[in-house]
């Protein structure tokens, strides 16, 4: 009955906040990874089991009890000088049969000339955007986990701010004896509480649907997840650019298709090293410029060690010829796991 009832709201707040598609919406900061291994998978992964509240904060529904006591700590040098820092921690409380969460994200964007209309500099200004994040978990049965998440967003750029409250639902099943794990999630359902110019903007929903599974035989598993199912096309094709500067943009059925997907493999090379590889498709599209050579773009690789109450966390993902962003992040267990 509480499955029914959980399954009822999260498809009832997917219907009423479905309409919003990339740029779009306000608060597009919320799309970047808050944590070095959901970077390294492709920026996109809702039901890879990595017992890292970190990553958990992604998809509420992979909290887990083992996850008390844990304290994540992250940090992405992003494009153009641009800083991300997310902090995280887990909590579990058996009275409860419930595991808690809490995230605080922060973006700084640096120093901004501020300018008229002319171009004048009469100044500088700090933008920022930051979240915070509380999120809860419970188990249903022995293989299904439902969980939630209520976040606050702050954006500032100079004289303009805008706030907004956003849910995120998220429902994953387990079968460790195979290895298998699967997970939908519902991301920043939500309404503005003060917009930048008086009039409301949408948050960036996203309706996202995913698989992992770890090789029997081999030390190895793989992940396929599906972002913006509520939406066929998600290409932005601005046709004025393209055309201006002789660029092609393949928008066909096949292209379409693949833009949703976000693939990744994970190699564990021990019991306490794991590499991980991505690749999103949609990112790729995106950045692509023309006919030139680029690179790795939509490629993402990272590492996860492990030692005894310390984990260490690298991310890199490519978002065009020799333009790449780096993520570094530290998990620290500071209480034994329930």
């Amino acid at each position: 009955m509480r499955i029914a009832i959980f399954l009822a709201v999260f498809f009832i707040s997917v219907r009423s906040q479905g309409q919003t598609l990339g740029g779009e919406a306000a608060y597009q900061f919320l799309k970047l990874p808050g944590s070095p291994v959901l970077a390294a998978a492709g920026g996109v992964n809702v039901s890879y089991p990595s017992n890292d509240v970190g990553f958990a904060i992604n998809n509420p529904a992979l909290l887990r009890p083992e996850m008390h006591g844990q304290l994540n700590l992250s940090f992405n040098h992003f494009l153009a000088g641009i800083k991300a820092y997310s902090l995280s921690g887990g909590y579990h409380k058996p009275k409860w049969n419930t595991t808690l969460a809490g995230n605080i994200y922060f973006i700084d964007y640096g120093s901004v000339e501020q300018t008229d209309a002319a171009g004048n500099i009469s100044g500088s200004f700090r933008p920022v955007d930051f979240a915070v994040q509380v999120s809860a978990s419970r188990a249903y049965l022995e293989r299904w986990q439902y969980g939630a998440s209520l976040k606050f967003i702050q954006s500032s750029y100079g004289q303009y701010s805008s706030s907004a409250v956003a849910a995120d639902a998220g429902l994953s099943y387990t079968d460790s004896a195979r290895g298998f794990s699967a997970a939908v999630l519902a991301k920043n359902m939500g309404v503005q509480l003060g917009s930048f110019t008086g009039e409301k903007e949408d948050l960036p929903f996203d309706l996202q649907l995913g698989f992992t599974q770890r090789l029997a035989k081999a030390p190895l598993g793989f992940s396929v997840t599906a972002h913006h199912i509520h939406r066929f096309n998600i290409l932005y094709n601005d046709t004025a650019f393209n055309n201006e500067n002789g660029f092609e943009t393949k928008d066909g059925f096949f292209t379409k298709a693949m833009n949703h997907f976000v693939i990744a493999s994970h190699v564990y090379l021990g019991k306490n090293l794991e590499a991980i590889f991505g690749f999103n498709h949609l990112r790729r599209s995106e950045l692509n410029v023309g006919s030139s050579g680029n690179g790795l773009n939509g490629f993402s690789i990272g590492l996860r060690a492990k030692f005894n109450k310390l984990e260490f966390q690298y991310g890199r993902a490519s978002y065009q010829r020799n333009v790449s962003q780096n993520q570094v992040g530290i998990v620290v267990k500071l209480a034994k796991e329930m």
